[in-house]
């Protein structure tokens, strides 16, 4: 999962990023309001924290432009602005949650997996596929009841995949997963990670779960198609 991380102040922009990376998300910081639009053209996010006091457009300016452009990605205001007019007024303008600074990061993780979840259009945090499970709270997977021991961009991946199981999901979709803007390692990696996941996941299994389609990318279904 990738998020937007949307703060001018930088030591907090990048606190946030670091707790966010920390957690198993992919993050990226953002330091004025115009920026946001460069950000979203370049890359798919699932969830934004907008700051409102913000150099040249402010939150509530970059969150009326994102509705008006039909932009439905869960937006969470960031201020220390704690007036209920304030609230009243992002919520009002599309913001799907509101948190008031100084906050904890325990909270801001779990409105998070909340709003996220919302987005999803369930509330249940488990995916199942076959004899596999993925607890997206916990963080954890099972396979034929026994865990499996994840790495935290393994868990990453694994999440994107069931969350759209079935598909075929490309080199760069599970990259934008993973890696951030700063990120400059080598694009091979991905491959790696889908090496040791696929061992992780089907290792000692007849049914295979995670397939290659070849100069496409990769699947997790019941069968290669």
């Amino acid at each position: 999962m990738r998020i937007l991380v949307v703060e001018d102040a930088v030591d907090m922009n990048r606190l946030i990023v670091k707790t966010l990376t920390k957690a198993g998300y992919s993050a990226d910081g953002c330091f004025d309001g115009e920026a946001v639009f460069d950000y979203l053209r370049g890359a798919e996010y699932d969830a934004i924290l907008l700051d409102v006091m913000l150099p040249k457009l402010d939150g509530y300016g970059v969150l009326k432009k994102l509705r008006e452009q039909k932009t439905d990605i869960p937006v969470m205001l960031l201020t220390a602005k704690d007036a209920i007019s304030d609230r009243v007024k992002g919520l009002d303008l599309g913001a799907d949650d509101y948190l008031v600074k100084p906050f904890s990061f325990d909270e801001l993780l779990a409105r998070i997996r909340a709003m996220t979840r919302k987005q999803a259009g369930s509330r249940s945090n488990l995916f199942t596929l076959a004899d596999l499970t993925v607890d997206i709270r916990q963080r954890t997977a099972f396979r034929g009841g026994e865990e499996i021991s994840l790495l935290p961009k393994e868990f990453t991946i694994l999440e994107y995949m069931i969350r759209n199981q079935g598909m075929v999901l490309s080199r760069e979709q599970l990259e934008n997963q993973i890696w951030n803007y700063e990120y400059s390692g080598n694009s091979n990696n991905i491959d790696v990670y889908i090496s040791h996941l696929r061992k992780k996941i089907d290792s000692g299994h007849s049914i295979k779960l995670l397939h290659t389609i070849r100069g496409v990318g990769w699947a997790l279904r019941l069968k290669e198609t």
